[in-house]
């Protein structure tokens, strides 16, 4: 039996961005064992794949046992992620073979040391990282260029989500927008009071629109643009509720994080709010989708913290409320 061990450990995001490629090793390989470690926050994600056999939690603070619970001789492990904790870790597996990235592809090119084979280098720019993942796997002999990603949400979840919606004035016949106003990072967070501005600019017809947010930092963002403008915040919802109210969604605007690669995923209609980040490489796919992202001279720089961010200060409330009603008057 063909055993594989996928490494991709973090970011949410990135795991979303990861589901292809497994999409595709499991229908090249239907009869194989398919073990996925990840960090205890992307359990959640992946408990909604079918198809994976074992999901393995990796503890950051006991890592060696973590490691012996993904060794394997006999196995492939396929590290995603491409940083040195990665690469260790399919090292520490005893893996026979151990693919990754090129050096030049690489956050961390040390982590080139513990791959037995390595992927020829690939753009990064142009091409969508989705794309890349699906390129470590011409390795194995695998050439796909479809993006299929194998989420099921149960109906128990989603029901939960009705009614948490319920709660707080939704009605059955309201469709629902999806404001998802943080970011993990400060660089990629588009303006409160830019935000403000969009909904007090912006009508759809039969719109519930909700406010989005993860940390006690983002909810305190949302209650502040919900005082401004009367529009609900979310309940806290946990990661598998957050993706069933994004399938629930009939538009979602968001900046470059989860919830933005979830929606895309799930093929719900975005905005996607572009600053550091490269949305060729990390944005939507779908010609249908709108990007909002004004280019600098310094685009992208990936940066997290930055005195003078031009690239969100120049994108406007009224292009993004442009956007928004040409895709929902297509969805009507």
């Amino acid at each position: 039996m063909d055993r594989f061990l996928i490494i991709r450990l973090s970011s949410l995001g990135d795991i979303i961005h990861t589901l292809p490629a497994f999409a595709a090793l499991r229908r090249s390989f239907p009869d194989a064992k398919i073990r996925w470690a990840v960090e205890e926050k992307g359990k959640e994600i992946l408990d909604l794949v079918p198809g994976i056999d074992e999901v393995v939690v990796v503890d950051k603070n006991k890592w060696l046992r973590s490691a012996q619970r993904i060794k394997g001789r006999d196995q492939t492990a396929l590290d995603f992620q491409g940083l040195v904790k990665s690469a260790l870790l399919a090292y520490l597996s005893r893996s026979r073979r151990r693919v990754g990235f090129s050096r030049e592809n690489l956050r961390e090119p040390l982590a080139s040391l513990f791959y037995t084979e390595r992927l020829s280098p690939v753009p990064e720019e142009e091409g969508h990282v989705i794309g890349k993942n699906l390129k470590l796997l011409e390795i194995l002999g695998i050439k796909e260029s479809g993006f299929e990603f194998p989420l099921r949400i149960p109906e128990r979840i989603i029901q939960s989500v009705r009614s948490k919606l319920s709660a707080i004035g939704r009605q059955e016949n309201h469709k629902v927008i999806v404001y998802n106003v943080g970011a993990a990072w400060e660089t990629k967070r588009w303006f409160p009071k830019k935000w403000i501005e969009l909904m007090a600019n912006v009508a759809l017809s039969d719109a519930f629109p909700v406010l989005l947010w993860g940390n006690e930092d983002e909810k305190g963002v949302a209650e502040t643009i919900a005082e401004r403008t009367g529009i609900r915040v979310a309940p806290f919802l946990p990661i598998k509720e957050v993706l069933a109210l994004l399938q629930l969604a009939s538009l979602v605007i968001s900046g470059d994080t989860f919830a933005l690669q979830a929606a895309c995923a799930l093929d719900v209609p975005v905005v996607a709010l572009f600053g550091p980040t490269n949305p060729r490489r990390n944005g939507p796919f779908r010609e249908r989708d709108k990007v909002i992202f004004q280019e600098r001279d310094c685009s992208p720089c990936y940066k997290h913290e930055c005195s003078n961010p031009e690239c969100l200060q120049a994108i406007s409330p009224e292009e993004v409320a442009a956007a928004m009603r040409e895709l929902w008057e297509r969805h009507e």
